[in-house]
Parts: structure tokens; sequence; C-alpha cells
């Protein structure tokens, strides 16, 4: 096989005979990040042949369903909220398989499972145990008593953590993912046995040997999706030496709400590909027929929709081993793979062409000196924040949690979902919150503090491919012994001036300004009420017929949840109806200055 037909690259080739440890070959080969189903012998040698044609990528079911069930108790909410299970039965271990089969779990702990923060995966010998109903639960650490794997005796799980913090290097690291926890997860059999302590070890009653026949794979997460993906993974890559090969028996985990799931899906994911996209990418200039053929050598079923021509559309089914392919560009590095690197033509481009700065980024520099030059300190703040800091502390209400998480007509804010701490839980809806904790930060600065920032919030935009987009806005704030907020509102008259943007009344003296109002390119205020702000002093900012942002005084109670001690008069807009026009010409440049038409 040549070094680039199957996209990896075989860097070396060495033996151990120096050594005098045996006569083996070894070969490194270099693994893409995103091909977990190929960290095992078994993935690889399958993925090979499937390529070379010698034999077709298998089909993977679903077996009987045979009452093994996991009960999720509520506590574990607290500490690693989700399971899920499967069975693998009649497995025939060797020494070299069942090496494999530990081997790859250590593989995917390491990277996908982010060291058993995400993910933690149990193996279990279903001879051994009590079944077929097991339950997952929290409970105290003096109230877990078992023998852990490779010990003798029985430890309590806070001795057991203190022991291999002390005298175990490998299983040291794992310790404080759940040493802080006011309660510890276990999984238990019928008969209150300990099966797991995850994410950190297992019990030595339901260990797993060349003996074992059924197996029981569960994991345990705090993100369910890559739970699934490591799931799958184990299932796909061990279920060929199952009595019925890739065959996969479902476990049902009932959820602390009485919900009810079969893992694991093993339905393949649909979706069509335009192959005007996968040639201009990729500088082929084949068909969807051809382009079906060459992925199915890499797993993936494929047929051409709408006619097999370069204008076609795949169907595209991937398997569960490829938890890789998420979308089109996937498809097309796929088919590139699988038609040769080498066989691509490098083709120099038709067009030169000369980069230049974004319209936004220019307009945003712009709209920094312009800032810079009436009186304001630019400020660079995180764009993640805490819910409290998002909603409760600016006294609005969080509409994500008010409607269980769901979008909320795009009011709620985008989460986390394994934050580092707890200040970065969801992304940002407004700045504002940023400059009043800048505020709080600098509370030894000569009044008055009066500072802007020019950055992005995070919206929820259901007409977004990914769920959510970003807004670039300008805020300002003057904190003085009174609120001044006469500052930020000349700040917004002087920002709307630069831009060429007239008053719908003020400005309507001179021929220029009747037609820039006359074509909608004009900008107004009205009063408002908003909870942030002090009652009587808010208003709304409207530009080109529609709201782009608000201007008023902070509430007290506002400033005394960021700490502030003084008063705050606050400008925040939206600065990117400005950068086109209705015809989405872009606007022009001019000195330091915007020019509206």
């Amino acid at each position: 096989m040549q070094r680039k037909e199957f996209g990896t690259a075989t860097t070396e080739t060495t033996t151990e005979r120096s050594e005098q440890l045996s006569d083996d070959v070894i070969y490194k080969i270099d693994i893409p990040a995103n091909r977990y189903d190929m960290l095992c012998m078994e993935g690889i040698a399958r993925a090979l042949n499937v390529f070379r044609g010698r034999v077709s990528a298998p089909v993977y079911k679903l077996g009987e369903y045979k009452g093994v069930r996991i009960v999720v108790a509520k506590e574990t909410s607290l500490v690693r909220p989700f399971v899920v299970a499967a069975v693998l039965r009649g497995v025939k271990f060797d020494e070299s398989r069942y090496n494999s089969f530990i081997d790859l779990q250590d593989k995917l702990h390491q990277n996908l499972c982010r060291h058993r923060t995400l993910v933690a995966i149990g193996t279990h010998d279903l001879g051994k145990v009590v079944g077929p109903e097991f339950t997952y639960e929290a409970l105290p650490p003096e109230e877990i008593r078992f023998v852990p794997l490779k010990q003798d005796r029985e430890f309590t799980a806070r001795d057991l953590l203190a022991y291999y913090k002390e005298h175990d290097l490998k299983l040291r690291k794992y310790v404080p993912i759940i040493q802080d926890s006011l309660v510890y997860p276990v999984i238990l059999d019928a008969a209150r046995t300990v099966l797991s302590l995850p994410p950190v070890i297992n019990g030595s009653r339901s260990a797993i040997s060349l003996d074992t026949r059924d197996v029981l794979i569960e994991c345990t997460a705090t993100d369910l999706t890559k739970a699934k993906v490591v799931l799958n993974t184990m299932c796909a890559m061990y279920s060929e030496y199952c009595e019925v090969p890739f065959e996969i028996e479902p476990v049902e985990v009932v959820d602390a709400l009485g919900g009810r799931v079969m893992y694991p899906d093993v339905a393949p994911k649909e979706f069509e590909v335009d192959m005007g996209y996968v040639n201009t990418c990729t500088g082929l200039d084949i068909g969807a027929g051809l382009a079906a053929t060459l992925l199915k050598k890499m797993q993936l079923e494929a047929d051409a929709v709408g006619g097999d021509g370069k204008n076609g559309v795949l169907k595209v089914r991937a398997p569960i081993t490829r938890s890789d392919v998420l979308h089109a560009c996937d498809v097309m590095e796929d088919v590139a793979i699988a038609y040769g690197y080498d066989n691509l033509v490098i083709q120099p481009p038709e067009l030169a062409t000369i980069g230049k700065e974004q319209p936004l980024s220019q307009l945003c520099e712009l709209l920094r000196v312009d800032c810079a030059t009436s009186g304001f300190t630019e400020v660079l703040t995180w764009a993640l924040t805490s819910r409290k800091e998002n909603f409760g502390d600016l006294r609005v209400e969080d509409p994500g949690v008010a409607v269980g998480g769901a979008d909320a007509g795009g009011r709620g804010a985008v989460s986390i979902g394994n934050p580092a701490t707890a200040e970065f839980e969801v992304c940002r809806t407004t700045l504002l919150p940023s400059l009043l904790k800048t505020l709080a930060a600098n509370k030894n600065a000569p009044l008055p503090v009066k500072l802007f920032e020019v950055s992005d919030v995070i919206l929820l935009d259901a007409a977004s491919d990914v769920g959510a987009r970003n807004e670039r806005r300008l805020i300002a704030v003057n904190c003085n012994k009174s609120a001044g907020f006469e500052v930020v509102h000349g700040l917004l008259n002087r920002v709307m001036q630069v831009l060429g943007i007239p008053h719908e009344t003020l400005s309507a003296n001179t021929p220029k300004n009747r037609e820039r109002i006359a074509k909608g390119f004009s900008y107004s205020w009205k009063a408002d009420d908003s909870p942030t702000y002090f009652e009587g002093r808010h208003a709304s900012v409207y530009a080109m017929g529609k709201r782009i942002g608000e201007v008023g005084v902070v509430h007290p109670e506002v400033l005394s949840n960021f700490g502030v001690d003084f008063p705050v008069a606050a400008l925040e807009i939206t600065i990117e109806p400005f950068v086109f026009d209705q015809n989405d010409k872009v606007l022009a440049t001019h000195g330091g200055s915007m020019v509206g038409l």
C-alpha cells in the first residue's frame, strides 16, 4: 500500500530483535485524531480490508432484548448524570483479543474521554454478577464498600481514593474527578454488589477474563453524546467476536424521571451531499455514481439520487464506526482519500486575489478610534460568563431555565456542556456584565471611569446551521458620582454621526439627510422600560427600521449585584446593520469615518 493511499502514513518499521524481546516486526502508523475506530488492531484491519475490497463493511444490528436494565437514581445528577450500556453475548476471547479489548479502553480514556472526566468505561462479566436489573446510584463514600480490581481486601470509597492517591501512580490522576463530591457514583447489581466506582476503578467481583463469554459494557458520563460514541466504538470493534458476529444486545436505561431509552443506537446517520461541493473542494470532475463507489471503500454506504452525474446528489449513511462523519466536508474528505491524495491534480488558482480586511472588522477599527478620541478607554473581556451574571444579576429572567433549557425564542443563552468553572457556564448574550465586572475590579481608579468594548455576543438562532450566531456589538459605560447619562448619549450621537446616519427628526436639515431619512437610513430613540435600567431613565435605540440596542442609567440593584459603588450609565448597540446597505452593498469608508451612501 502506498504511503498516502488511505490517508495515513507508516512512519517507521522496527523490530524488537535488537533488544532480544522477540522477532516481531512493529509497524508505527499515524492514525487521524478523529478515527476512534482505528485505535485497535480490529479497527485498523477492518478498515484496510474494506478499503482494499477484500471484505464488505459489516452491518451492525441489535439482537433480542433479554431484560438487562440499568435504573438511574436522581442523586447521580450531582456528580455524573449519564449512563449508557450494551451487552456482547458469546464473546470468544483469546490473549490477543483480550489485550486489545483492554488497550482500546485505555486509548479511548486518554483522548475522547478526556482522561475519564467526560466518559468512563466499565466492563463486567455477566456470568459473575446478579442481574438482569442493575442500578446506577450516587451514595455517600462511607456507604460504598467493595474489593477493587487487583486488591485482596475491602475498602470504603473514601479510603480507596486516599489509598490510590498515595500508592498508585496510574489511578492517582483520576481521584480528583470525584474526590470532593458529596456523593460518589456507583453501579450495583441486583444483590447490591459494587460493580464499578466510576471513573476510578471496577470491582474485582465482575472482572472479565479469558473465560468470559457475556460482557456488559457501561459508560458513565458527564457528556451523553460522547458516551454514545464511546459505547458504539467498543461494541462495533468487538461484536465481531460474538456468537452472532456484529450483533449487539441492547440494554434499557431508566432515567431518574422514569424515561426509558434502549442503548446502543446502531442506526446509521443519513444526510445528503451535493456533488458540486465535492468536486469544487477536491478539484475532481467525477459523478455521484463514482463517488458512491469510492465512499464504500471508506465504510460509508452511499447512493446517487437525482442522477449519478457531476451535478448529482449523494445520499450517505455513516455507520456507528464513523462517528467522525458529521458534515458534508467529512464526506468530501473521504472521497478524496478513496480517490487517492497522490492522484489529485494540483491546479493553480485561475484568479489572483488580494486579501483585505473584512468590512465588519474595518468598521470596528474605525469605531474604536472614534470611541477612544471621545475619552473612553477600551477593554477586552471574556465571551463566557455565568448564568447568574448574564441573567439574575441583571434582574432578567433566564429563559433557558424558565422553559427547561429550550430555545425560548432565541432569548436564552448557549450553554457550555462541561464548563471549567462556574464563571464559564454560558456564552454571553449582552456585554453589560463584562464591563460592570471591570468597573468593580477597578474601584481605585479616579472618577469618572469611561470604558467601551467592541466585541461579540452569542445568540441562539434556530435558522443557523449550528443553532447560534455571533453578533458584533459596541458597549460604553460612564461611571461617576452622577450617572452622566448625557455622556453615553453623546457617544451614541457621535457614533451615528461618523456612520453617516442622521436622526430621523433632529437631522432633517439638509437635502442629503432628508434623502437618507426617506430611504430608511436614520436612527431614533424611544422611552422604554427594562428591569436592568432605572425606571424612567431607559430608551431603546432604533436604526434602519429595527431595534439595535439600548441606552440608560443602570439600576442600583444591578450595580449592587456586581459590587459597583457609583452610578453608571450604559449604551449597548449592535453595529452589524451598518456594514451593508439595503442592497447588500458594503458601506464606503472615508478617512476615519463611515459614509452611509
